[in-house]
């Protein structure tokens, strides 16, 4: 894993939620550990790893991810197994 990839790994499982995670970091780090990120409806996106299927809304306008979406992330990479 790059160490940019390793940071945004911590930066999603830093407490309290940070609210200046960008996006695009999140999807690099998906496909960095093996995943797929799928473009669905809308500003949906799917992202799946270790078989396990997740959908994400993709924030807009702004690059960066509230607190509110860094949380469901945390949780997913915890489920197929993924932590700092």
């Amino acid at each position: 894993m790059t160490s940019a990839r390793h940071r945004t790994l911590v930066a999603i499982f830093a407490r309290p939620t940070r609210s200046d995670l960008r996006w695009a970091e999140v999807e690099t780090l998906v496909r960095g550990l093996g995943g797929e990120v799928l473009q669905r409806e809308g500003s949906r996106v799917a992202f799946i790893l270790n078989l396990i299927r997740a959908v994400f809304h993709r924030p807009h306008p702004r690059p960066t991810a509230s607190k509110g979406a860094v949380d469901p992330i945390r949780r997913f990479l915890a489920t197929v197994g993924v932590k700092p």
